[in-house]
């Protein structure tokens, strides 16, 4: 609530404001943990926990209705909603090590008219399963854009930041490196010189080394991953690519049951020194923003499923659903190996778990 009250009221009092902005906020947040996915299910839910909410609410004028929920989330201004939320993260997490993913999600619902559907670049602790941060794509834009700004507005010192083949771009590592991180960057036919560089780079360490396996059974699937590396050295251009020192290559099959997939061969570059064991650990980690995030939003919160498309609504709702899944993470109630899933449920179920879950104290 400290965090909340920096972000200025966006309505205009002149038209009347019969409930207090922060607390719609807070009705909101509250709601939203438990399992309320909808600014429909966000005022029914306070509808239904008035009294609850009255011990630590004022509620003046009682629970706003859905349309003024929808109202306030289409004006409130997305990036001091961001600013806001980037301040609370780092006041809960403290100093960051390990691996940040950066990687892109398409609300699919939202497309209004003629406008592109949102698309959203978020910032991802792979470690702490943590959402970091969140850039909006531009409409006539791509990730190329968002990802730097997404960059500038975080603080990744001492991070390795791990980005697929859209984010591999000298700018990007340029920037990367400016702020004191590493960087670890697919690469693909979207840099076809540097591609054929790491290519020729490893098929030397293919030659010389077995490289390290790696083998992961789990739900019905096995995953038999092959990596190498190799120092840069010369080949690689530091001019363009500043920092680089090492590249590498991936190669995974997957086997679920009968069926043998095809031999993928990924291709990396990064600014840090990397063993081969190391890079295949950062790969695999990278790939939790899909699991823990992306996956999530969409099973847990029916994010793929939400028809909200006006103004600024759909940015700053996917912004609330990341600030409640960094609350159910970093919550310690609860020592069970409890799904997101479950613990949204326990929250809706009981007050009491609620309230150690927000922290709050009642009046």
């Amino acid at each position: 609530m400290e965090k909340l009250s920096e972000l200025e009221d966006p309505r205009q009092p002149s038209n009347g404001t019969r409930h207090d902005f922060r607390e719609i906020l807070v009705i909101a947040v509250c709601a939203m943990l438990s399992d309320a996915d909808s600014f429909e299910d966000i005022a029914l839910w306070g509808r239904l926990k008035a009294d609850w909410l009255r011990r630590f609410l004022v509620l003046k004028n009682g629970i706003p209705s859905q349309d003024t929920f929808l109202r306030v989330f289409r004006v409130l201004d997305p990036k001091q909603f961001e600013s806001v939320f980037r301040r609370w993260v780092g006041g809960i997490v403290g100093a960051l090590d390990g691996v940040m993913a950066v990687d892109g999600k398409t609300l699919r619902r939202s497309a209004d008219g003629d406008a592109p559907p949102v698309h959203m670049v978020s910032a991802f602790s792979t470690e702490l399963g943590l959402v970091l941060g969140q850039e909006k794509v531009a409409g006539k834009s791509n990730e190329i854009t968002a990802i730097p700004e997404l960059l500038e507005a975080l603080h990744i010192k001492g991070l390795l930041v791990s980005i697929d083949a859209m984010g591999c771009q000298r700018e990007i590592a340029a920037k990367i490196t400016e702020k004191g991180a590493d960087y670890l960057l697919a690469v693909k036919g979207n840099q076809p010189t540097l591609h054929q560089q790491v290519r020729d780079l490893i098929s030397d360490a293919q030659v010389a080394t077995d490289g390290f396996k790696h083998v992961d059974k789990s739900h019905g699937r096995t995953v038999m991953q092959l990596s190498w590396v190799a120092a840069s050295g010369k080949e690689i251009d530091s001019a363009l690519w500043p920092g680089c020192k090492t590249v590498g290559c991936v190669v995974s099959q997957r086997v679920v049951g009968d069926k043998v997939a095809e031999l993928e061969e990924r291709y990396y570059i990064s600014s840090r020194k990397l063993t081969a064991e190391e890079l295949a650990d950062t790969v695999r980690a990278h790939w939790a923003i899909e699991n823990k995030l992306h996956w999530m939003l969409d099973v847990c919160f029916g994010e793929d499923d939400c028809m909200i498309r006006k103004d600024n609504a759909p940015q700053n709702l996917s912004l609330l659903k990341k600030i409640v899944m960094n609350l159910i993470r970093a919550d310690k109630t609860d020592t069970a190996k409890t799904s997101l899933r479950l613990k949204r449920k326990r929250a809706a179920w009981d007050d009491d778990i609620r309230m150690k879950m927000l922290g709050i104290h009642p009046l």
